[in-house]
């Protein structure tokens, strides 16, 4: 059904292939999680949230151009969010052992060279995505204070190929509904980008 991938190597990317999200189904329960978190050596859960009105979850890499597209602008998200009551996480599970752009101590120099201010965590049993179904990066999910999925999606319809400018509207928008006591608008567009990197034998029934 996703048969789409990113054409891409270790050393570099040949074409940009769409994945697109498998658009999880609104209402579903946030995964409890407890992963590490490369650049404080320290291990984030979800019970970290528990005072945040609601929670934000990318699934972001290193390497994909879909990401590098978008990271400034996701770390301009993050602070601004962040400071209005809305948890902020993001989480890498790619396959490091065949993208090593991927690793750990890669996702640590990510973290300094972007400005993420939000964690980014190591996802190495790549449970914790297929729990959420997610299928490519970046994918977005967001939590009600309830933890229920309420919005998942896109960033917003830039794309690498397109000369579109990178706003943030659809998750913006999702997040200012939740703020205001409203429920996003169930009219929601599946995030495209390069596969998740599975490891061998790990790829969900999606793949």
């Amino acid at each position: 059904m996703y048969g789409l991938k990113c054409i891409d190597t270790p050393s570099g990317v040949f074409a940009l292939a769409e994945t697109p999200s498998t658009m999880l189904a609104l209402g579903t329960e946030a995964p409890d999680f407890a992963l590490p978190e490369p650049s404080t050596g320290a291990v984030r859960s979800l019970s970290d949230f528990a005072d945040r009105e609601a929670l934000v979850v990318m699934v972001l890499s290193n390497h994909c151009p879909f990401v590098k597209h978008i990271a400034d602008d996701v770390a301009e998200f993050g602070r601004e969010y962040a400071a209005r009551g809305v948890g902020i996480v993001a989480i890498n599970a790619n396959d490091v052992a065949a993208y090593p752009a991927d690793s750990p101590e890669r996702m640590a120099e990510e973290v300094r060279a972007r400005g993420y201010e939000f964690p980014y965590l190591f996802d190495e049993s790549q449970e914790v995505v297929k729990a959420l179904g997610a299928a490519c990066t970046p994918d977005f999910f967001l939590f009600d204070r309830d933890r229920r999925l309420v919005y998942r999606g896109q960033f917003d319809a830039s794309r690498p190929s397109l000369d579109t400018k990178v706003t943030g509207q659809d998750l913006r928008a999702a997040c200012d509904a939740i703020l205001s006591g409203e429920r996003p608008d169930d009219d929601q567009r599946p995030s495209v980008g390069c596969n998740i990197k599975w490891r061998p034998g790990n790829a969900p029934a999606w793949f």
